[in-house]
């Protein structure tokens, strides 16, 4: 008897690792069509046995993972049951920035339930008042979560450093924030639903590469400009976002344009947000501090010297750092994103022409120029993280 009980051990586990690797299988199929797909569409994109698929789609709707509705006749034979990821799992994405305080509740579909959002004035901020202030946001989409519905996790966007575990901001220059644990501030709002702490360029990357659960979106390698009061990037390949050993990978906006030029809240000198950043260009322009990029570029269109001077060199300096981003890792595509993307018409043309007079490899001209248009996509990231999770370990959130 001892014998064949440590004998059946490795098939029992076995087992195990087959049923919960095809249920992500199988979700993914789920999530990925864009339109509600059946059980022997599932069974022909993955290669399964319809039985077999019968099977775990029956595991994933009594899990709650998986919503199926009436039966459609399409065709000879039975009627198909379309499959669409459930609407009543949610994730929490929440983001704070300089400029702006937002939450998210994004659900399994990738679909935003519900969002609150302020725009205060955070530079060398408390972080107690702009984690109070957060925590009316969080508070104000749970309430909206779906009846019957359960929030799976909240991600948190901030810009500055964050450590490998997700869970400490090591620093935020333009935040005046250091060595922070989030989690403490917001636990009296998060009622036991798991918090991540992420960079803000890094979770926004990650929304545009997998823009809902199991999807990609209109790029599977780029480098993401992220831009704000100060500016931060991301290094996307194969959809997935690059963190690097530390998880500091990305930080371009601390690669030098001018060494020895304007001094940097990070202690350097020169760095490409001293040119590319909105507080940047509106002290060169000459204009008050609160103005939005959308402003500095209606004037810039309207004439103002001052302004289009700063756009200018702004595009100059995006050109000059990114070509050097993709001398180093051979990236087809620029991603711009946050309030950076309002000028993306104006400033294209020049870091296009940086790019393809700097870019030594013959595919230089080939590269493109795209805008993120959501205007928080931190949030959108710090929730769709959570979803990803679920796609990719459904048998660990299936419903008991």
């Amino acid at each position: 008897m001892q014998h064949l009980a440590t004998g059946s051990a490795p098939v029992l586990a076995h087992q195990s690792t087959l049923r919960e690797t095809n249920l992500a299988v199988v979700l993914r199929a789920v999530c990925e069509a864009e339109t509600p797909v059946s059980r022997a569409g599932v069974a022909a994109v993955t290669g399964l046995t319809r039985s077999t698929v019968s099977r775990l789609v029956d595991e994933l709707v009594a899990g709650g993972l998986v919503d199926e509705g009436a039966a459609q006749l399409a065709g000879p034979g039975r009627p198909a049951t379309p499959l669409r990821p459930a609407a009543r799992v949610c994730a929490v994405g929440l983001q704070v920035n300089a400029a702006h305080v937002a939450a998210r509740l994004v659900d399994l579909r990738g679909e935003v339930v519900a969002e609150s959002r302020s725009e205060p004035d955070l530079v060398d901020s408390e972080p107690a008042v702009a984690l109070g202030l957060l925590g009316q946001h969080l508070a104000e989409v749970l309430e909206r979560t779906p009846d019957g519905g359960r929030v799976v996790g909240a991600g948190l966007a901030l810009p500055g450093v964050v450590d490998a575990a997700g869970e400490r901001l090591l620093r935020a220059p333009n935040l005046g924030w250091g060595d922070l644990a989030p989690d403490a501030g917001l636990r009296g709002q998060l009622h036991g639903i798991p918090l991540t702490v992420g960079n803000e360029a890094n979770l926004a990357a990650h929304a545009f590469a997998q823009p809902a659960p199991g999807r990609t979106g209109p790029a599977s390698h780029f480098v993401y400009v992220s831009g704000e009061i100060g500016i931060g990037g991301a290094v996307v390949t194969d959809s997935r976002v690059q963190s690097g050993l530390h998880g500091f990978a990305g930080e371009i906006g601390h690669m030098p344009f001018r060494p020895g030029g304007d001094p940097c809240p990070c202690g350097s000198d020169g760095c490409l947000e001293r040119y590319a950043g909105r507080l940047a260009m509106t002290r060169r322009a000459g204009l008050p501090t609160a103005t939005t990029l959308a402003e500095l570029d209606r004037l810039a269109e309207e004439g103002h010297t001052a302004a289009r001077e700063a756009v200018d060199l702004a595009a100059e300096a995006l050109g000059v750092v990114l070509a050097g981003v993709v001398n180093l890792l051979d990236v087809p595509t620029i991603v711009l994103g946050g309030e950076i993307g309002d000028l993306a018409e104006r400033i294209t043309p020049t870091v296009l022409g940086r790019l393809r007079s700097r870019v030594m490899v013959s595919g230089a001209r080939s590269i493109e120029v795209l805008q993120d248009h959501d205007d928080v996509p931190g949030s959108s990231g710090g929730a769709l993280v959570h979803l990803s999770r679920v796609v990719a370990s459904p048998a660990a959130y299936l419903r008991a």
